[in-house]
């Protein structure tokens, strides 16, 4: 029994612990969420995570994303997730793609799995298009901002989710419609109302690694320092537990 994973091996033995070490999954987004997925990924044991973000450190991150830290800011999330995860696991195999993930990215090779913590929704149904034309297993992060309550987080496929009515929820399920999508998807959802006390619109301008230029206008959500992070670490349980499903 590896001493690193001795208390994993401990509950789901050592076979489920071999095969895990064999698997690849992709991060996309190393947020509030994706950055405790991608964590609790490596440590689960995990043998090759791909991590994918365009984004820097930001000081308002600090409330809630395991990248953030004071000493962090303005630095990029995919070198600081990196150094993180390594030190978790050093025999980790890591593949990291710093760029905004568009419609020409496409996916990644030989991924057994797909974690969406993606939060700009054109890139987000972009990706979850993909994953189901192409049959990946994926899930997807719906709902953690403008919430405070993680007990009220739940797993279900997205034509079950109970508050379609919820704007981000609304919109996805729309757009992912429109492409003859309806079901198929498992997401992380809320069952608690969104709320925020403001609007902040805030436009974002980003060129990706290609050269090509993206604009768009999002709304900034509230955040706390409790869903993103239970919402990451739900996904993360869905993964292994997909993962090793029949071996336990």
């Amino acid at each position: 029994m590896s001493e690193r994973f001795s208390r994993n091996e401990l509950y789901w033995g050592a076979e489920s612990q071999k095969l895990l070490k064999l698997k690849h999954v992709a991060v996309f987004g190393l947020g509030g969420v994706g950055g405790y997925c991608a964590e609790s990924l490596a440590r689960s044991g995990i043998g090759e995570l791909t991590i994918i973000d365009f984004d820097k450190v930001s000081i308002s991150n600090i409330n809630r994303q395991t990248a953030a830290l004071t000493s962090t800011i303005n630095k990029k999330k995919t070198d600081i997730i990196a150094q993180r995860l390594i030190d978790i696991n050093p025999e980790i195999k890591l593949n990291i793609i710093d760029d905004f993930y568009t419609s020409e990215t496409g996916l990644i090779q030989g991924t057994d799995f797909v974690a969406d913590a993606i939060d700009t929704m054109r890139s987000k149904i972009s990706l979850l298009e993909n994953c189901f034309k192409a049959g990946i297993p994926v899930i997807s992060s719906l709902g953690a901002g403008n919430r405070i309550a993680p007990e009220m987080l739940y797993i279900c496929d997205i034509s079950e989710i109970e508050n379609k009515n919820a704007p981000f929820i609304s919109n996805c399920i729309y757009q992912l419609k429109k492409l003859g999508i309806e079901k198929g998807i498992t997401v992380v959802a809320s069952r608690e109302k969104p709320f925020s006390l403001e609007k902040l619109p805030a436009k974002e301008e980003i060129t990706t690694n290609a050269g090509k230029k993206i604009e768009f206008t999002k709304i900034t959500p509230a955040s706390t320092p409790f869903v993103a992070s239970c919402a990451g670490i739900f996904m993360a349980s869905y993964i292994v537990r997909k993962l090793i499903e029949g071996i336990k």
